[in-house]
């Protein structure tokens, strides 16, 4: 570094960067010393790894920082930036550096998923043969983005989010570095925190720029938010942040927490997600996990959708959050789903076999004399209006698929399959030639 880029101002965040592992903060689970990669730094033997987590979170920094205490030459790429001739140099270069001195190379890959699946697998040889030790970073499930092969090479480290200690920890690290006290109410302070929201290099910007403000006196919680801006939301539309809400979503409905599922409704709203994605949703948990345990679930999310389209945002956006609220609070059944479920099976198995004859349409005369609905009972005619015949084909045992439970509207349809199974039981034992 020259003199005089060594003189040029540089941010918060990087004149606060850690010199040493231990002062990295929030990732104890991986880096103290009885966890994953602290054993791997007592051992004095580093395995590639894949750094999975928020940004702002030490992806970076922690990269840097096991290449100083290994020390093993530290090569910094973005899949960005990058492409596969950039990668064959550094391949290049860590062969040289590994058989002219013996010196390994760390080689970190910020982004990594940005690679795509080819330019992964050409990772592969020199990570297997130890030219490089990897340890690429990203934000996204490593799951969906990286190859299956390059992930079995390589150790999985998921880095959390910085909890309120650990941003509050940062702060006091600023007040340090600038020797005086960040010129905010306790309120505010509170409040600077929660809108970095994990972020660790972003609430070091955000108090960098209140920093150089300069003022008088302590801001409040309103001019700290009428004068920086809140960090957005991490959430990815089409990746795995859109799946993690729709399903907290889902399954806070299922937990008949109405509270919970609004959280997670306003979340999604909030990071951009398409309403009518949610309304969707919304309509298949009504006929998924409510069904006919209260049969205006599916009325209240059909109409919830139809409001909004007609509406827009953010009016129609309240008709879904009723929508939420009656979900949330209705009695609960997979009965349906789970019925369906079942028949679907049964027919796959049993696919081939015919109805029995007596529920078959005669419009010829051919098929009359063959057989074709003789012995058919209308059922209005019958006692009760019920026949109690078998409709199930000849030769298939009579099945049960549906079991309605004891909440709410079902409640009801149990006793009216009890009912009609009485009858039928009652029908066959006085007609013992009727096959069931």
């Amino acid at each position: 570094m020259s003199l005089f880029e060594s003189q040029a101002p540089r941010p918060l965040a990087d004149r606060l960067r850690p010199a040493h592992i231990g002062e990295v903060v929030g990732q104890d689970h991986l880096l103290a010393a009885e966890a994953p990669i602290g054993r791997m730094l007592a051992a004095g033997r580093l395995a590639s790894m894949i750094l999975w987590g928020p940004p702002g979170c030490g992806k970076t920094t922690i990269a840097r920082l096991l290449a100083d205490r290994t020390n093993l030459h530290f090569e910094p790429l973005s899949a960005v930036f990058s492409g596969v001739a950039d990668l064959r140099k550094v391949f290049e270069s860590a062969k040289h550096r590994r058989q002219g001195g013996g010196q390994g190379t760390l080689l970190f890959v910020d982004e990594i998923h940005r690679f795509n699946r080819a330019q992964q697998d050409g990772f592969l040889p020199y990570v297997e043969d130890g030219t490089v030790t990897l340890i690429g970073a990203t934000t996204e499930n490593p799951s969906f983005e990286l190859n299956a092969a390059l992930l079995s090479r390589c150790q999985v480290m998921v880095l959390r989010r910085l909890d309120d200690a650990a941003l509050e920890l940062l702060l006091a690290r600023a007040e340090a570095l600038e020797g005086r006290a960040v010129p905010l109410t306790g309120e505010a302070r509170e409040a600077l925190r929660a809108m970095a929201d994990g972020d660790g290099r972003f609430l070091l910007n955000l108090a960098e720029e209140v920093f150089a403000l300069h003022a008088p006196e302590p801001l409040d919680a309103a001019r700290l938010a009428a004068t920086v801006q809140r960090r957005a939301p991490v959430y990815d539309k089409d990746r795995e942040g859109h799946y993690n809400l729709i399903s907290a979503l889902h399954k806070s409905l299922r937990g008949s927490d109405v509270d919970a599922a609004l959280y997670w409704f306003a979340r999604m709203l909030d990071g951009g997600e398409d309403p009518l994605y949610i309304a969707r949703r919304l309509i298949r948990f009504a006929v998924e996990d409510i069904g006919l345990a209260d049969p205006q679930a599916i009325v209240q999310a059909m109409a919830g959708t139809e409001t909004y389209e007609r509406l827009g945002s953010p009016e129609g956006e309240l008709a879904l959050a009723q929508v939420v609220i009656y979900l949330g609070t209705a009695p609960k059944s997979n009965a349906a789903y789970k019925a369906f479920g079942i028949a679907r099976r049964s027919a796959k198995e049993t696919g081939s076999l015919m109805p029995p004859m007596h529920i078959l349409n005669a419009p010829t005369r051919m098929m009359k004399d063959i057989g074709y609905g003789k012995g058919y009972q209308y059922d209005h005619d019958a006692e009760e209006g019920f026949s109690g015949q078998n409709y199930f084909p000849d030769g298939m045992p009579r099945q049960r698929f549906y079991r309605p439970v004891e909440r709410g509207f079902e409640r009801e349809l149990v006793k009216r399959l009890d009912y009609w199974a009485k009858l039928r039981a009652k029908r066959h034992s006085a007609d013992p030639g009727d096959d069931e």
